[in-house]
């Protein structure tokens, strides 16, 4: 990988504050979680809310843990969502993308190098550790992935790494792995789901900042 700007998505947002420091310091995707059981939450009336404040041409995200359908069209019904990000299995991520016209980016987690997805079927793949045996949901979990199973790994379709990331080790980070995109959540936050804009200044200019030889 060599030039191009790394991509950075901060998921989880909640409140204002968090989503106009994405605006002001460049992120190109806010995350908006559908999924109950995260602190992260967001009911579909709140998130076309702060959707209805964005401007520029930041992506907006909606997180979604094995939907059906009813769930996917009541909140579409609500929030024009550029992008649906997926825990489920890779057929059912295709059939998602077919039925509801949008683009769709699978989780993928992943604890070796024999974890790493030779294909791609959805637009983009997420990259993140398994999670703990006993967590109550499959991401968001502030884990970190050992960056170096992914040294040298170069697929030939969009990915983005996720997964304990922060202000202080996305730089070095995405040196490593050559990521083109990163996501972060928790590690921009002052509380569970509230955002510290000092935190995404600082992790948009790091990831962007990082020499990828």
């Amino acid at each position: 990988m060599s030039g191009a700007q790394t991509g950075v998505k901060i998921c989880g947002l909640t409140e204002e504050v968090g989503l106009e420091a994405c605006m002001k310091y460049g992120a190109d995707w806010v995350g908006f979680v559908f999924f109950e059981r995260s602190p992260r939450y967001i009911s579909a009336l709140q998130a076309k809310a702060l959707a209805s404040r964005i401007t520029g041409g930041i992506r907006k995200v909606g997180l979604f843990v094995r939907p059906d359908d009813t769930v996917l069209e009541r909140v579409l019904d609500q929030v024009d969502l550029d992008i649906l990000q997926l825990y489920t299995t890779p057929e059912r991520a295709v059939q998602i993308q077919a039925k509801f016209g949008r683009p769709v980016w699978l989780s993928i987690p992943v604890a070796s190098q024999a974890d790493l997805p030779r294909l791609c079927t959805v637009e983009r793949l997420l990259i993140e550790p398994k999670p703990p045996v006993h967590a109550t949901r499959p991401g968001g979990n502030a884990q970190q992935l050992n960056w170096d199973l992914l040294h040298g790994w170069q697929p030939d379709y969009s990915w983005m790494l996720a997964g304990g990331l922060n202000p202080e080790n996305v730089s070095q980070a995405v040196a490593i792995t050559g990521a083109p995109a990163v996501d972060v959540s928790s590690g921009v936050e002052s509380a569970p789901g509230i955002k510290s804009p000092d935190a995404i200044a600082r992790f948009i200019h790091n990831a962007r900042s990082s020499a990828v030889s």
